[in-house]
């Protein structure tokens, strides 16, 4: 009897490691990622990283996660919100962990597989290590590499969903940041309305304003904005007051050079109309402040871009008619479908 006890037993935990074994066993099925034909190549090496579905599935479960921070409640999507774009909503600076304010506004998450570099100084020029920042930021999530680390290989879907999602199965770092990586990489906004005038699809039929708006961003703001990104990835000053108590220095943080001063990471302006507030620091409410500081608000200095100071005058002039032309234009960016995707959302 004790012996037909002892098998029955032994059956069962057999069984039990091999349906474990089974739950975490790597799953290697691809994510399709399609260049939308109206954008540029990627930036993103994505042969060395190809999203999958379990590798996306971790990447956006440890992007919701607050256990992540030191205080377990700030997730990645504490300070990056979808309705707007991924970004801080009504927040002037994003704060993290004990009410912690920054400096800067969270800025937006999209199309990063496109961009060249991350954050408003570019201090991050890989998306597989972009997350080290604010994960182990002070005033953002105050993590600790090796607390996370012993958190989720003490978690059984962690421990699952890492065996599914890489072939070594390993829940290390590495692993971790290139889950984030896998998740932010398919977050691609491309079916405003813009995009679909570009793309003579249905739906995308410019108003006489709009398309006026269009034109005038086109020789007033592209050169920045560029392509159907809305940025050129660059840095520049676009003259904007300094703020004495902060005297954020921009990408001379990270560069140390001097020409390097107080210029800023060129952002898109995808989704802009439900990205506010607006500029690194979220100093401006509304488009219509962003376009009356272009006007009449720029600040000339050493680093002050040459395309704002041109012919002895400051800024870029705009009539009112042209500013509300240009802001009906700005909202034909608003991509709804992203916003509300459920792929990439927490619930």
């Amino acid at each position: 009897m004790f012996k037909l006890k002892y098998f029955i037993c032994l059956v069962i935990l057999l069984l039990i490691a091999c349906s474990d074994s089974e739950e975490q066993e790597y799953v290697d099925v691809p994510l399709n990622f399609t260049i939308p034909s109206n954008f540029p190549s990627l930036a993103y090496n994505i042969e060395g990283n190809k999203p999958t579905e379990k590798g996306f599935e971790l990447g956006k479960k440890l992007f919701y996660d607050g256990r992540l921070a030191s205080d377990g409640l700030v997730s990645c999507g504490f300070c990056h919100l979808q309705a707007n774009a991924f970004t801080h909503h009504g927040h002037t600076v994003s704060h993290g962990v004990a009410n912690a304010m920054g400096t800067r506004n969270a800025p937006p998450i999209q199309n990063m597989a496109f961009q060249t570099s991350y954050m408003y100084d570019g201090a991050a020029e890989n998306l597989d290590l972009q997350p080290i920042i604010p994960l182990t930021s002070v005033i953002e999530m105050d993590g600790n590499l090796n607390t996370i680390l012993q958190m989720m290989k003490g978690d059984k879907e962690y421990q699952k969903l890492f065996g599914q999602a890489f072939e070594d199965k390993a829940i290390t770092t590495e692993n971790m940041l290139k889950a984030l990586s896998q998740f932010m990489v398919m977050m691609v906004s491309s079916n405003s309305k813009f995009d679909k005038y570009r793309r003579n699809e249905i739906d995308g039929t410019f108003t006489s304003d709009e398309l006026a708006g269009y034109n005038l961003f086109k020789s007033k703001c592209a050169s920045c904005h560029a392509t159907d990104l809305m940025t050129d990835n660059s840095f520049r000053n676009n003259g904007l007051a300094v703020n004495p108590k902060v005297n954020d220095v921009g990408r001379y943080k990270v560069t140390e050079l001097v020409e390097d001063y107080y210029k800023f990471r060129v952002q898109s302006l995808r989704n802009i109309e439900v990205t506010v507030p607006y500029m690194h620091d979220g100093r401006f409410g509304t488009l219509d402040a962003v376009l009356n500081h272009y006007a009449s608000g720029v600040i000339d200095s050493q680093t002050l871009d040459p395309i704002l100071k041109q012919n002895g005058k400051l800024g870029i002039s705009l009539s009112d008619t042209e500013k509300k032309q240009i802001i009906l234009f700005l909202k034909t960016l608003t991509d709804t479908q992203y916003l509300t995707d459920k792929r990439f959302s927490e619930f």
